[in-house]
């Protein structure tokens, strides 16, 4: 039996890549730094997965442990595996580079030289890179060489909603995940034999389906959030049967995805297709999804490489139609939340430098562009 080290033992962690690994016959240990779920992973080794589409079945995941993150244990465990796997938020990324390079570092001490591959599964374009960059960072530069040679930093594109969920029958560990999961990952970056897990493709193109899932799943997921919020949605599913943003919200997928089917070459009928394949997940009656949730960190969402922006600077790229994209961006400057620094900052700098400086400053678009004219009057009305 193969080992994975999986970093992140929250409900993405537990619902997503945790699952498929332990069902590909993958022995996982957790490593989380939630001292009462590490103990409750150890003691019983295994959890209930509720999995629900057209209809609900519940899986039991077995051959799993937990350590604690930030002790040894997660560093010995590191020595010895065959994998480790990340589902931890970008922002986290940063934190746990140092103990994977310490783990990396004692590996070598103790003389084991297999390939290992690391995946991190995180929300973010090419994250498994950036999480490389920040492990060199902590690395003896001597080492550098031989970690070329024998670890993998494996790039991967994932998508599966996976809603925060009160804890089911008394039981802490249960967690609901729809029955859509997508993992893909870029053969070309493994060292060794590319490991066979049922639910992980492999490509040559990761850049054609990362740029996919945020320009379809993650824009429309957005967008759908923030006219829902706007409109007194509470989740995500209310919005999306509310007929004009779903409307909207499918022309604003089709306009990102002209710009998928033009640079990568996608096929418009398939593409079309996939698109209502995410209109029907938004409005799965098993997943209760906060507008809220989804829309967090608005800053973040409206980044140059994030869901909102590059879509909307690969249509100004192909002088295509933008107009519901430009909406959604509008909707999301409209967002509220006293819990969320974020949206706490944006709404402040909305007051004091007004829609297009605060757009520029955060976007990177230019101050005078025709685009931010566009948001800030669809701003000013609605």
């Amino acid at each position: 039996m193969k080992n994975a080290v999986h970093f992140g033992a929250g409900n993405i962690g537990r619902g997503f890549i945790g699952k498929l690994l332990a069902d590909a016959d993958v022995a996982v240990t957790f490593a989380d730094v939630n001292e009462p779920l590490v103990d409750q992973i150890s003691h019983k080794q295994e959890y209930k997965v509720k999995v629900v589409g057209s209809q609900c079945t519940v899986d039991t995941v077995t051959h799993v442990t937990a350590v604690n993150s930030a002790s040894n244990d997660v560093i010995e465990q590191i020595v010895k595996t065959d994998l480790v796997t990340t589902a931890v938020g970008p922002n986290v990324l940063d934190i746990i580079a140092k103990t994977i390079a310490k783990g990396i570092e004692k590996r070598l001490e103790a003389g084991n030289e297999q390939p290992l591959n690391i995946i991190a599964c995180e929300n973010m374009v090419r994250g498994t890179t950036h999480l490389k960059g920040e492990v060199y960072q902590y690395l003896d530069p001597q080492l550098h060489a031989k970690v070329d040679e024998l670890i993998g930093f494996v790039d991967s594109a994932v998508d599966r909603i996976v809603p925060p969920a009160e804890a089911a029958n008394d039981d802490p560990l249960e967690v609901t995940v729809e029955s859509f999961s997508e993992w893909i990952v870029d053969e070309q970056q493994f060292k060794g034999e590319v490991p066979q897990i049922s639910g992980m493709e492999k490509t040559d193109n990761l850049m054609a389906f990362v740029e996919r899932k945020l320009f379809t799943l993650n824009t429309g997921h957005c967008i759908t959030a923030y006219l829902g919020n706007l409109k007194g949605h509470r989740t995500i599913r209310e919005a999306i049967e509310d007929a004009e943003i779903r409307a909207d919200v499918k022309q604003a997928m089709c306009e990102s995805g002209e710009v998928l089917i033009r640079r990568y070459g996608f096929d418009r009928a398939l593409h079309a297709a996939y698109i209502e394949k995410i209109l029907g997940r938004f409005a799965n009656p098993y997943l209760i999804d906060e507008v809220d949730r989804v829309g967090r960190q608005p800053i973040r969402k409206l980044g140059a490489n994030d869901r909102l922006i590059k879509p909307l600077l690969g249509t100004i790229e192909y002088g295509i139609e933008n107009k519901t994209l430009l909406k959604g961006i509008a909707a999301a400057l409209k967002y509220t939340n006293d819990s969320d620094p974020q949206a706490i900052e944006l709404q402040t700098s909305l007051q004091e430098n007004g829609v297009k400086k605060t757009l520029a400053y955060y976007t990177g678009l230019n101050e005078n562009s025709a685009e931010l004219t566009q948001i800030e009057a669809l701003y000013l009305q609605l």
